[in-house]
């Protein structure tokens, strides 16, 4: 067994919250017990000799209150120097905390309802719950409800508590938009049979190095039905999942060396006692991969805003804005979404301009751009695995090119991580760029520069595939410039209407090799490599 397997049979990995006011007081966390802080949402943090932690809270049903983002937004001030990030898992993440400071946090956060139990580690994960549920028109089911039953049923219970790995579970309700089930390790996704509301399950998705798209198991599942498969499906994997080595114990692993149809017959007999009911597909997803931006008509007559971070990062100030703008213009509510976006529901009509308006100066509109469908994970800054900078450098991108590409027609997705582990799915984006480095040309031995692969034309919605890796990198420095020139290429020779995935095909991966976008005057008027 690994080292973190033998601890986990050490100490079960919930009690470390009861070994954390012992920390807190000595200012020293047991190194032999290090690892088990995941479970409690906590990590340390780069460099790792400073001591300093980042903290990850999960948020249920992707809902919160006002006086809770306060809250949130309290702990990042006091405690975090001011940062405060949305992650892609409708989570919040704190940095520069000190173990010290871990108990008051956490008590902060449980008058509020929030925990970190769970949050990481080989356990069941935030569930992903549809930032649309009980607003969107469209829905077939408020899938809230069931989210709430799921995060209690099965995330931060000690049954599931010893994974091969860590486990992530979605659950969604607009076929059309959302195709998030794709890269989690169980997506399910609400949809009609005869007039029937039930859910189509899908297991064994995950990216990372070696990326897998989630296969059906070929079922229709009534919604009482969506705890008791979820529990089967995280058993069977606790029981028949791969724990020798670790870069191979992701469900996915076991998904695709037994197939979908043996492991639905494990789950059934095993587990659930009795066989499930066969079924359709959903429908495809045919938006998918970023946020539904903007403002939206709910079902009510109301209408909720879907507002663009910047890669997620957003601080005390911003944060407490919006919790009054929530009060002010919704109904005291906010949401987080899997995209680092942030919602204010409930919005009148005859409110939406002032709304708006408020927004733009705390620089959160609601634009439909490159703003609100670019992500970036936590990168070099704090990430011990990270090869490179991210989030500041997505971030400087993205002001500069915004401007110059607001007419774009459709949504372009980019996706950019720090390193292979694809925390905010590189390989599922129109643009994909993952994070490497290289040995510098004429520099000192031991010396490297930050570089970007690239991932051309991924996506969990219209195309439903991974994106392909192409030949050569894109130098850090010149990030920028390679993705304004593919852009601008797009938007010169599309169609109306045409997607990314769509002009890809169309063109050819040769069009957006590195080397050659890269070359000066690479592309004639014509659009055609020179």
């Amino acid at each position: 067994m690994s080292d973190i397997e033998t601890l986990k049979k050490e100490l079960p990995p919930f009690e470390i919250f009861d070994l954390i006011p012992q920390y807190a007081a000595a200012g020293k966390i047991d190194e032999s017990k290090l690892d088990l802080l995941k479970w409690a949402g906590v990590y340390p943090q780069r460099p790792q000799e400073d001591g300093f932690l980042m903290m990850r809270v999960k948020v249920p049903t992707a809902e919160l209150s006002a006086q809770t983002m306060r809250v949130v937004a309290g702990i990042a001030e006091d405690f975090g120097r001011g940062l405060l990030d949305v992650t892609d898992r409708q989570a919040f993440q704190f940095h520069w905390l000190r173990i010290e400071n871990i108990p008051e946090i956490l008590s902060r956060l449980e008058t509020v309802g929030l925990h970190t139990r769970g949050a990481c580690g080989d356990t069941v994960r935030a569930v992903i719950a549809s930032p649309l549920a009980g607003l969107d028109a469209r829905e077939r089911i408020d899938v809230r409800p069931i989210a709430a039953a799921m995060e209690g049923s099965l995330s931060g219970n000690t049954e599931f508590e010893d994974l091969p790995r860590k486990f992530k579970i979605s659950i969604t309700a607009v076929p059309e938009l959302e195709g998030i089930h794709h890269i989690n390790d169980v997506g399910f996704l609400a949809h009609e049979v005869n007039n029937e509301v039930g859910f189509d399950v899908w297991v064994g998705g995950g990216l990372g190095a070696v990326a897998h798209l989630a296969r059906r198991l070929g079922v229709f599942i009534r919604p009482d039905q969506v705890i008791e498969v979820g529990r089967a499906i995280a058993g069977a994997y606790r029981d028949h999942g791969y724990r020798v080595n670790r870069k191979k114990s992701r469900l996915k692993y076991l998904i695709k060396d037994i197939g979908p149809e043996k492991f639905r017959e494990i789950m059934e007999t095993e587990y659930l006692g009795y066989k499930l009911q066969s079924g359709p597909a959903a429908p495809v997803a045919r938006f998918g991969g970023s946020d539904v931006l903007g403002i939206n008509p709910q079902r009510d007559g109301l209408n909720y805003v879907v507002l663009s971070t910047t890669v997620g990062r957003i601080d005390p100030g911003k944060a407490r804005a919006l919790a009054s703008l929530s009060d002010r213009y919704g109904k005291g509510v906010l949401r987080t979404t899997a995209f680092q976006n942030m919602m204010i529901p409930h919005v009148k009509t005859e409110d939406l301009d002032a709304l708006v308006a408020e927004l733009q100066l705390l620089d959160l509109a609601p634009k439909a751009t490159l703003r609100g469908t670019t992500i970036a994970c936590t990168g070099t800054q704090f990430c011990r695995l990270a090869l490179t900078e991210t989030k500041a450098r997505v971030a400087g991108m993205i002001d500069l090119l915004e401007p110059l590409h607001s007419d774009l027609d459709v949504p372009l997705v980019i996706n950019l991580t720090g390193c292979s582990n694809a925390c905010t799915r590189y390989q599922v984006a129109d643009l994909g760029f993952m994070g490497a480095q290289r040995a510098s040309k004429g520099g000192a031995e031991g010396e490297f520069d930050e570089v970007y692969n690239v991932h051309l034309a991924g996506s969990i919605g219209q195309a439903e595939r991974l994106g392909s890796k192409l030949k050569g990198v894109v130098p850090a420095e010149r990030l920028t410039e390679y993705t304004d020139k593919v852009i601008t290429d797009f938007k010169a020779h599309k169609t109306p209407g045409e997607s990314f995935v769509e002009y890809a095909d169309r063109m050819g991966q040769e069009r957006f090799l590195p080397d050659s976008v890269l070359t000066e005057g690479v592309l004639d008027k014509a659009g055609v490599l020179a």
